[in-house]
């Protein structure tokens, strides 16, 4: 395989609609009754992963872009209600898919994982806040990186170290980081049960005797810089440069896939566009991994 846009369009696409022959339940619902659809459900992930990794934020700009240059990879598009409504679907579709590709990576077996939570922000004006649909689940919340207020949720990520998305939640802002990760590894028994010995990475906020005692019963090891008055903990050394790592992964995620203009406006549109990035990030790491790329978070061949 080459390493570029199209290549990476038809891998993907042979990988999912290969996943629906073998498990159809995974489909989104329809009536047996009425019309098929013309635009299959694999060219419906592969179309959304295009978008995020191009960068259209708007759905009709990016249908209008794909009808005047994709038309040698989807015979039909469908207009941006369609669009919209099958992807809304989709979210079930989308979120195996992850980790269908994640797994098919070498980065998958890494023993270290680092932890960390970025806004999603949702909104700016005060009438936002009053009126939206996502009001109730997005909240104010401090972002100590950019020492910024933002309305909107956070997304939690589990990553390998060479940003391989292993597990994640979307919650509210002021949600405990501590709990949601908890929640996160409770949710999929399997990340843990399969890897004793694992190390975990996170900042001082993932801290608790509590917290540590459940981790290390879980057979994992953390590792965080000290807090204020504590004794130096393992692995200082290397809390720095990490550091670094985590914030170039939500980097990724936040000037590449452009995660904070999502265009949400429910929580289903949120959900949905958040996994579409989330996607299109893990396509990439898959598809660089599987042609051999020394880079294998580079969007750079794609994004164009």
């Amino acid at each position: 395989m080459t390493n570029d846009l199209d290549t990476l369009a038809t891998a993907l696409y042979v990988r999912t609609d290969d996943l629906l022959k073998q498990a159809p339940h995974l489909a989104p619902w329809r009536p047996r009754v009425g019309f098929t659809p013309v635009l299959t459900d694999a060219e419906l992930v592969t179309l959304a992963v295009m978008q995020a990794l191009l960068g259209f934020t708007s759905e009709a700009r990016w249908l209008r872009h794909a009808r005047a240059h994709l038309g040698h990879l989807f015979r039909h598009l469908p207009g941006q209600p369609g669009y919209n409504k099958r992807l809304r679907r989709a979210t079930g579709l989308i979120t195996q898919v992850i980790r269908l590709l994640a797994v098919d990576t070498t980065l998958w077996t890494d023993d270290v994982w680092v932890a960390d939570s970025t806004p999603v922000e949702c909104g700016r004006s005060r009438e936002t806040t009053k009126r939206s649909d996502l009001a109730g689940w997005a909240q104010y919340g401090y972002c100590a990186s950019h020492s910024r207020w933002f309305w909107g949720l956070r997304l939690h990520l589990v990553c390998t170290l060479g940003g391989l998305p292993v597990a994640f939640a979307l919650t509210g802002a002021k949600a405990d980081e501590r709990t949601t990760l908890l929640d996160i590894l409770d949710a999929d028994p399997t990340l843990t049960a399969q890897r004793p010995g694992q190390t975990l990475i996170a900042d001082r906020h993932y801290h608790g005797r509590d917290f540590e005692r459940t981790l290390a019963d879980a057979g994992m090891e953390l590792l965080r810089p000290a807090r204020k008055g504590e004794a130096e903990r393992p692995g200082a050394a290397l809390f720095k440069p990490l550091r670094q790592t985590i914030e170039s992964i939500n980097q990724t995620f936040k000037a590449q896939l452009d995660l904070e203009r999502h265009g949400g406006r429910t929580p289903t549109g949120v959900i949905v566009r958040v996994l579409q990035r989330i996607l299109a990030l893990t396509t990439a790491i898959w598809h660089n991994d599987k042609t051999g790329q020394p880079v294998k978070r580079s969007l750079v061949a794609y994004d164009h």
